[in-house]
């Protein structure tokens, strides 16, 4: 018997078994040069099947290879279109932006230039505040203890005076009186 034992596991999420059916159509389509789907395939069944899957959060309906492969086609189309640059969408809005600055009608164009202000990347209106932090040295720190240490030694202490000595004079004795 070999010193491991290869158990089977299961995604812990829906979305994990989408990514493992996914992953598993990518590698037979790599292993079979692209014949893993016979032109058969109904593509649009297979994608509502797939949406059948995703709405019921069921992982056994994506075994299926047509199913499969309307997960890996989802991922492929939709992480693509999350993953674009921020950098690309940052541009696009800041030109945007730019164009409306320029539209013509002055409350649009003011809108545009406060939002252009508080970009990011320039952060002309925006607010700051600032924090000082004085750091001390241990010593003084230590030092500064002691004084408060040796100034509560050296106070004198206070009697507080109580009103009553009898805790049912000071707070009231409620009395049941029957009209």
């Amino acid at each position: 018997m070999p010193p491991y034992e290869l158990k089977p596991q299961k995604p812990a999420t829906f979305s994990d078994a989408v990514h493992v059916a996914a992953s598993t159509i990518d590698m037979l389509d790599a292993l079979s040069d692209g014949k893993i789907l016979p032109p058969e395939v109904d593509a649009p069944g297979a994608i509502d099947a797939f949406r059948t899957a995703m709405q019921a959060q069921d992982p056994e309906q994506l075994k299926t290879p047509a199913v499969a492969f309307a997960a890996r086609e989802f991922i492929r189309a939709y992480s693509a279109k999350l993953a674009v640059d921020a950098a690309e969408v940052r541009a696009a809005l800041t030109n945007k932006l730019l164009e409306i600055a320029n539209c013509g009608d002055i409350k649009h164009e003011l809108k545009a230039i406060e939002l252009l202000g508080k970009h990011s990347d320039i952060a002309l209106f925006t607010e700051r505040s600032s924090v000082t932090v004085n750091y001390k040295s241990s010593t003084e720190l230590e030092d500064a203890i002691k004084t408060k240490i040796q100034r509560l030694i050296a106070a004198k202490p206070r009697a507080v005076p109580t009103k009553l000595d009898d805790l049912d004079e000071e707070l009231g004795v409620i009395i049941d009186q029957e009209p």
